[in-house]
């Protein structure tokens, strides 16, 4: 688990980095992490610079009332699908003042499985206003804490990738 913990910290402070570079700061909206990515890169100095937000949304009300999600949208598909992730996303970017958004919401266990949506598995979303909104869902192994620190590594680098590719 410390593994998993130090790469939470090095990519964090890569996507920082990179982030202050481009002068760009980013929002989060989290559920299933509920705040572990904010977290992290708060937790590197200066982070003020590229963070502007996070929302922890774990509830559904709370993804309707704070970022805007559709009620139909978590009616239909649930909140844990690419759907909701992506008017997570979007909802952090345009209540924000940030140029990148991401969001995460998923099953970390050890119970609310089922068939069709098992522990472990993850939705995610980013855009930015340089990048165009990406969807992934990811079913990740382990406990919940290791569910959680997998979905963080994931987005990180989803990030930082985003943030490397021309555009």
């Amino acid at each position: 688990m410390a593994d998993l913990d130090l790469e939470i910290e090095a990519l964090a402070t890569k996507l920082g980095a990179a982030l202050k570079a481009q002068g760009k700061m980013l929002t989060l909206a989290e559920s299933c992490t509920g705040g572990m990515v904010a977290a992290a890169i708060t937790s590197v100095a200066g982070s003020s610079v590229w963070l502007d937000r996070g929302f922890v949304t774990y509830s559904n009300a709370a993804k309707i009332e704070m970022l805007g999600v559709s009620a139909n949208t978590v009616q239909e598909y649930g909140a844990v699908s690419e759907n909701t992730a992506a008017e997570m996303a979007q909802g952090a970017l345009s209540h924000s003042a940030a140029q990148l958004s991401a969001s995460i919401t998923g099953i970390a266990g050890p119970d609310g499985g089922s068939p069709q949506k098992p522990v472990g598995m993850v939705c995610f979303a980013w855009l930015g206003s340089t990048i165009a909104l990406q969807t992934s869902t990811q079913l990740f192994q382990g406990n919940r804490q290791q569910v959680r620190q997998q979905s963080a590594i994931y987005i990180l680098t989803e990030l930082l990738n985003a943030l490397s590719t021309p555009h």
